[in-house]
């Protein structure tokens, strides 16, 4: 899916997160909780936990995992260049797919980082 304006897709998709928290607030509490723990910082800090969480939202092609965890690199001090390095490995990973879901990665983190002030 080719998305224009990522701070508004993120909006809609907070909107929609939102109604799954409200209808199953257990399993929105467990997968929060999951999400704290995989992405504490430790002997990987957080920086590079969004990273790998990038990567693996391109060769999945997931267009949200691609919003949240673009805003998170940026928000944690992830440069363009470690982005453009993500999808190279991605597009390693994972082939042609891959090449267009990182151009779409890289499409998100621009616009998601001149809002985030990444």
């Amino acid at each position: 899916m080719a998305i224009s304006d990522w701070t508004a897709f993120v909006d809609q998709t907070d909107a929609r997160m939102a109604e799954v928290r409200k209808g199953a607030p257990d399993l929105a509490k467990g997968f929060g909780a999951l999400a704290a723990a995989a992405t504490k910082p430790g002997v990987l800090d957080a920086k590079t936990k969004e990273l790998i969480a990038l990567a693996i939202g391109i060769t999945a092609r997931c267009d949200g995992c691609l919003a949240y965890h673009a805003r998170a690199a940026a928000r944690h001090g992830a440069s363009r260049e470690e982005i453009l390095e993500v999808i190279g490995v991605s597009i390693y990973m994972g082939g042609g797919p891959s090449m267009i879901y990182g151009a779409e990665a890289l499409a998100a983190f621009d616009g998601l980082a001149a809002v985030t002030g990444g």
